[in-house]
């Protein structure tokens, strides 16, 4: 019998939650230069698509579901970079509690590997914004690119609590699936396959994504300031008072909450109990 499915069909369910255990050890375990390195280009890498999603939502008119269809995928242009080109992105990095509860990563290695992560997509999404701020690019479409960075700062920073912490939660079961399958695929091609249709729907449906966040909001505050880009939205500074340091940590925080209960909770645990603790011998 030929042994080419093998490498041709995905891996089962069973096969990915192995992979998941064992990449998450090796997750969990990076020395920090390499890790902090992957974190940075991480936070970039969603800031590019970011950036992407802003040009494409602006002036998209009244076609709603169309228009948030498409700006979900260019959206998926930073995870794909992730995927393949290789980086650390916090939301995707909940799965590491997978390997955690099999007893194979210490809670110091765990908390280790998420606060790096974490704040080091934090700092590569910064830096991003301080260079889109030197580029020009708020002002291109006759401000219009700014406008929309605005707008879609200011969509998020009005969330309730619980709004943005489930919106959270959603997100990153789909961004966490993503990943999942993502270990199933055997290809570049599979796996961009296994990226594009979570992630553009969790950006088209209004979800929210810490990492995605910690540019979107910052980049918004950045074109908030410049009167030229205010004026041609026609903004007032009423509009514009929840744009500041509270209405990020407002944002972040619940939102990076949800993102870690959708991910471990919902994903890496529940298909804990059915592939590993099911299973005692794995």
């Amino acid at each position: 019998m030929s042994d080419f499915g093998k490498y041709v069909d995905a891996f089962t369910p069973a096969e990915v939650a192995e992979k998941v255990k064992t990449v998450g050890v090796d997750k969990a375990n990076m020395s920090l230069i390499p890790l902090v390195i992957l974190s940075l280009m991480a936070g970039a890498f969603i800031s590019f698509a970011a950036m992407y999603y802003t040009v494409v939502m602006t002036d998209a008119g009244a076609a709603y579901g169309m228009a948030r269809l498409l700006g979900g995928l260019v959206f998926a242009l930073g995870f794909i970079l992730v995927v393949i080109a290789g980086a650390e992105l916090f939301t995707g990095n909940t799965l590491v509690v997978m390997a955690y509860a099999k007893g194979q990563v210490s809670f110091k290695a765990l908390m280790r590997n998420w606060g790096i992560v974490y704040f080091g997509n934090l700092v590569g999404a910064l830096v991003t914004v301080y260079l889109v701020y030197l580029s020009g690019y708020l002002t291109d479409g006759n401000y219009g690119v700014g406008v929309t960075a605005i707008k879609t700062g200011l969509i998020k920073v009005d969330h309730s609590i619980t709004e943005a912490f489930v919106r959270g939660l959603l997100c990153n079961v789909l961004v966490c699936l993503s990943s999942w399958m993502v270990y199933a695929s055997r290809s570049v091609t599979d796996k961009v396959l296994a990226v594009l249709f979570p992630i553009s729907g969790f950006v088209a449906m209004g979800f929210e994504h810490s990492v995605a966040n910690m540019y979107m909001i910052p980049v918004a505050m950045i074109a908030a300031t410049d009167q030229a880009i205010v004026a041609a939205g026609h903004f007032d500074a009423a509009q514009l008072a929840t744009l500041d340091f509270a209405g990020l940590m407002g944002n972040l925080i619940p939102v990076t909450l949800g993102n870690i209960v959708g991910g471990a909770g919902f994903v890496a645990m529940t298909y804990y109990l059915v592939y590993v603790y099911a299973r005692p011998n794995r």
